[in-house]
């Protein structure tokens, strides 16, 4: 599905300007969404959070990952960042779509809490598991129960704060996707901008912190798997939120 060629969006990015990756998740976003690159304006996040004029701009906002950042991070910019989705996005119900660091952005803007825990990263794809409320989500309800989806983190939401709802979970992780409750607002710790082949660039991008040996042999690259239910999530959004 084309988006509406009239939306706008604004994409709030936390990334170094030297991340290959900036440019890649504008890419990955127009892709999969369905519009030009145009229709997607970037903010980094690094310098603070967009003007007022900004937000009224866009119809939508986007958050994606973070390269080599936290939302744990003690930086001035990192604070704001949660304060906003706080005060402005959630306050506004402004419709927006947060993956990964947007996700945990928002559970701690909630008052939720999130923990580093390396140990159950997960990086490649994964199978999620719906639960009941998000079975019964007007657009989480459209997937599966159980599909496939491409993940990328070692961050976690270990809770989720009153009035945002629970939609989906993997093995390693509670909390993989929720919905401010009675809002446009949805986020999910996965990466539905994200199809096979660009979770592998992403990895390869960032083998020095993640791999290890000889790539053709890595678990996590021969984990990758295709995961167009998920993909659909972003389009399906902006059609049922948005239009």
């Amino acid at each position: 599905m084309d988006t509406d060629p009239q939306i706008r969006f604004l994409l709030l990015q936390a990334r170094l300007p030297r991340d290959a990756m900036a440019i890649h998740e504008h890419e990955c976003f127009a892709r999969t969404l369905g519009v030009t690159l145009e229709q997607i304006e970037i903010h980094s996040l690094l310098d603070g959070s967009p003007s007022p004029e900004r937000i009224e701009a866009a119809q939508a906002l986007l958050v994606g990952g973070s390269g080599q950042f936290s939302v744990l991070d003690n930086e001035a910019w990192v604070k704001g960042f949660i304060d906003f989705l706080a005060d402005v996005v959630v306050a506004q119900r402004k419709p927006t779509f947060a993956s990964c660091f947007g996700f945990q952005g928002l559970v701690l803007a909630g008052g939720g809490e999130v923990i580093c825990d390396k140990e159950n990263t997960e990086v490649g794809t994964f199978e999620l598991t719906l639960s009941e409320a998000g079975q019964s989500d007007p657009l989480f309800g459209a997937m599966p129960a159980r599909t496939k989806v491409q993940l990328g983190h070692k961050d976690r939401a270990d809770r989720l704060p009153s009035g945002m709802v629970h939609l989906a979970s993997t093995e390693l992780a509670p909390y993989q996707a929720l919905r401010v409750a009675g809002t446009p607002i949805v986020a999910t710790q996965f990466h539905p901008e994200l199809m096979k082949q660009d979770n592998i660039d992403r990895y390869l991008r960032y083998w020095e912190e993640y791999g290890s040996g000889d790539p053709a042999n890595d678990p996590v690259l021969r984990s990758m798997d295709e995961s167009p239910e998920a993909s659909a999530l972003l389009p399906r959004w902006v059609r049922d939120e948005l239009l």
